[in-house]
């Protein structure tokens, strides 16, 4: 029989990687990787399954500080890798036990934690080849959930626009009005790095609060995750609209560099993230930054733009709809649980 085991600190974890009792596979190669995880996420318990001398499968568990959604008290799933279906099922059972003595009534996965980390399945994966910081994961993962009656909760997408010089012909009139009303547009000072991410961090907060399953994040962890892709950055792909003194709104664009690592000329920029902030006064902002950005990307020498991991509700959903198709579909899954017990600890 498998056994689970519990990992309470990353050390453990390390040492029960290394051990020499185990051989190796893919999910035991990883492993390092979620010691990383467990210290910065702090999931409320992490998970291994260890059968026949290896680890066949592990995740981590959150029931504590998640959002509200509709009557459900949730409970996540995360840090997600399984060997095959037979793991998965003895270890998605168990932590939807776990969940469920903590009295959570809705299991979400896989989700680190939150949005603003690694979360959802690529469901339709299409011809085109993963672009630079999208999620992946293998097919089958997909079925690992669909078998233990996980059905999806929110759907996402990706779109490619293979004309960047597409115009939009009501921006012109937005665009004069925003002007008027002392809204401009400038690129990233990547000098001043750390600043520009404190300060697109807070309208972030603002600007994603009534998203789907929105929680805020330490601006640490959020000026952290932008650091390290700052050798990928182009300047001129990050615009922050400004009102004098205040961010009223950002679009983060960056080239796809594993088109290079194809050995393939680097034609495709990425658009992951634009944010307004709410209210009449910034309406059509959000447009406007993603048509400058296309077209100052044309200007650059690239013919492409992957419009990236887009709520199927989204507005930014409606502004891709102009110029793009989509190309890949993802999901985030959810399975409904009978608490055992009403207090969370």
């Amino acid at each position: 029989m498998p056994d689970l085991i519990l990992i309470e600190t990353p050390e453990q974890l390390a040492a029960l990687a290394t051990s020499d009792q185990l051989s190796g596979t893919n999910i035991h190669t990883n492993i390092h990787t979620n010691g990383h995880l467990l210290s910065l996420h702090q999931p409320d318990a992490h998970w291994v399954l260890v059968g026949d001398r290896q680890i066949t499968a592990h995740c981590s568990l959150w029931w504590r500080n998640l959002p509200a959604y509709e009557h459900h008290r949730l409970g996540s799933i995360g840090h997600y890798g399984a060997e095959d279906a037979e793991s998965a099922k003895a270890l998605l059972t168990h932590a939807c036990q776990q969940l469920s003595q903590q009295g959570c009534t809705l299991a979400i996965a896989p989700i680190d934690g939150n949005t603003w980390r690694r979360y959802r399945l690529i469901t339709e994966r299409g011809t085109e080849p993963l672009f630079f910081l999208e999620p992946d994961n293998p097919d089958e993962w997909v079925e690992h959930f669909e078998q233990q009656e996980f059905t999806p909760l929110a759907r996402y997408s990706s779109a490619l626009n293979t004309d960047l010089t597409q115009v939009d012909p009501r921006l012109e009139r937005t665009s004069e009005r925003l002007r008027q009303q002392g809204i401009q547009m400038r690129s990233l000072d990547v000098e001043q790095l750390e600043s520009e991410l404190q300060r697109i961090h807070q309208l972030s907060l603002v600007s994603f609060q009534h998203n789907f399953l929105y929680t805020p994040i330490e601006q640490a962890e959020f000026v952290a995750q932008y650091s390290q892709i700052r050798p990928y950055l182009q300047p001129e792909l990050v615009l922050l609209a400004e009102q004098g003194d205040q961010l009223v709104g950002f679009l983060f664009a960056l080239p796809d560099v594993l088109q290079a690592k194809r050995r393939q000329a680097v034609d495709t920029i990425i658009i992951k993230t634009v944010a307004v902030l709410p209210g009449r006064a910034s309406a059509g902002l959000g447009s406007v930054l993603v048509g400058e950005c296309q077209a100052i990307a044309h200007r650059l020498g690239y013919r492409r733009a992957i419009h990236a991991l887009m709520h199927e509700d989204n507005r930014s959903r409606n502004i891709s709809d102009r110029y793009a198709q989509t190309i890949r579909r993802y999901a985030l899954f959810a399975k409904t649980l009978s608490p055992v017990n009403e207090i969370r600890t």
